[in-house]
């Protein structure tokens, strides 16, 4: 026993003086090679019990508010792209069949290109992040990279780019991950855990030719606000409050009674939030409560937007939204994943959230309504996202790695960058394998979505498009 084993007890929760011989994190990850060949995340087997496009979204329905259907089949028929907006679940059933290191994060479950973006913090400075988590789990790391990948690859072809350009951005993205990782991994504890700030993320990655998109992003963040949502979707009432407009479908009036349940889950959405939230909030009053379609993945779930005044009249609109059990959870069973029990899906998510995130929006917190889980959160927190269809091939590159580098922060929240680090490694293995998987799934995407295309001009599924 060594001399700091037998001065120093262990604490749970802390790590412990470090065992005679044992070996390092970054040792660990180098060894995990051998099990797990870096070029053998260039695999993708789809097998025979696979269930088809249709199927798959007919399944991920199930649950969801039948009438709005037709709109999320319409708004997954859009592109490819979209399609695989809307079935994280199908693509974690073909992860599933794929190699894992078996090296566990905090993981988004659909990190595609556009599920980054901008909002604002407290003092209402933008920050740039993963911006959604209705599908985070603890799983396979390289589930969330295979998924950045493979989308990055249907952008750039939609975008109109090259073959070329499409596996460069995919691989550029796994590269400034695996770059990220290291720099994690090479600073004190303390520092990495909030390195690469914002403004630093640019020099970081090497995204100077994104600096003109990014500042048209910002700036149009920065209107995006709950008072001016307000200012379109409300009218005043006779007794000096204001109301939501109703603007089929995507924005609808509800019965008292379901308004009632809304307003009343409120209370359990204040006993989430840390207390020093409170005297912020009980600062403004409800005035009212509608439905609001939201999304592609999340069509059909049910989501309202709960409109506060102040004493000033200005506008504080919250969102209360279903949140439905992860997609993955059986997939992260089948690729042999413990997957602990869930007390409320809401507090999942934003637990989840707070996790991955630098920084998370203040009044994230959950609730119940009628006995459904829900997360609640602002709406229109200055939320601000890159279109990676309309990018230009050398902004494909900038933003392939900037999500890359966004990731690896995010998970490196929950797992240890050295242990990433030691496995990914310094030369190019990885990035090449994985570009080669994205590139496979971007194909299998696409096929999918023919199939759901032609299942909607055959009448067997019914679409709204445009909506």
């Amino acid at each position: 026993m060594g001399e700091a084993e037998a001065r120093i007890p262990r604490v749970a929760g802390f790590a412990g003086p470090p065992a005679r011989g044992q070996a390092s994190p970054k040792e660990a990850g180098r060894a995990l090679r051998e099990r797990v060949p870096r070029r053998s995340h260039a695999l993708l087997d789809i097998d025979a019990g696979r269930p088809g496009a249709v199927a798959a979204v007919e399944e991920s329905s199930l649950g969801r508010i039948p009438e709005l259907a037709p709109i999320r089949v319409g708004r997954m028929a859009a592109t490819p792209f979209a399609f695989l907006r809307g079935s994280a679940g199908l693509m974690a059933y073909d992860l599933a069949r794929t190699p894992t290191t078996r090296i566990g994060a905090q993981i988004c479950g659909d990190a595609h290109a556009a599920n980054f973006g901008l909002y604002g913090d407290a003092r209402g400075r933008l920050v740039i992040d993963l911006n959604d988590f209705d599908e985070t789990a603890h799983g396979p790391w390289e589930w969330d990279l295979k998924r950045l990948a493979a989308s990055l690859v249907l952008a750039a072809r939609e975008a109109g780019a090259g073959e070329d350009i499409c596996r460069a951005a995919a691989r550029d993205a796994v590269g400034a991950y695996r770059r990220t990782m290291r720099l994690l991994a090479r600073l004190p504890v303390l520092d990495a855990w909030n390195a690469i700030a914002d403004e630093e993320l640019v020099s970081h990655t090497d995204a100077h030719d994104l600096l003109g998109t990014l500042e048209r992003v910002s700036q149009k963040a920065r209107a995006n606000t709950s008072g001016r949502f307000a200012a379109r979707s409300t009218e005043p009432t006779g007794d000096g409050g204001r109301r939501f407009v109703a603007a089929p479908p995507v924005l609808s009036r509800v019965p008292d009674a379901e308004a009632a349940a809304v307003v009343a889950s409120l209370a359990g959405y204040l006993a989430s939030l840390p207390e020093d939230r409170h005297p912020l909030l009980a600062r403004h009053a409800v005035h009212d409560v509608a439905f609001r379609v939201v999304g592609t993945g999340s069509v059909g779930t049910r989501s309202y937007v709960v409109l506060l005044l102040d004493h000033r009249g200005e506008a504080l609109i919250l969102q209360v939204k279903e949140a439905r059990p992860s997609a993955l959870v059986p997939h992260l069973l089948t690729a042999g994943f413990e997957v602990p029990e869930v007390a409320h899906e809401g507090r999942r998510v934003v637990s989840g959230q707070k996790r991955m995130q630098v920084v998370s929006d203040i009044l994230l917190g959950w609730t119940t309504v009628d006995g459904r889980p829900f997360q609640v959160r602002q709406f229109r927190n200055r939320k601000g996202s890159v279109d990676p269809h309309a990018l230009s091939a050398d902004q494909l590159d900038d933003y392939a790695r900037m999500t890359g580098a966004l990731l690896a922060r995010a998970h490196s929240h929950s797992a240890d960058p050295r242990l990433l680090s030691g496995y990914c490694g310094k030369n190019e293995e990885l990035d090449e394998a994985m570009a080669a998987f994205a590139v496979a799934y971007a194909d299998r995407t696409e096929a999918d979505h023919a199939d759901l295309v032609t299942a909607v001009k055959s009448g067997r599924v019914a679409a709204e498009r445009g909506v």
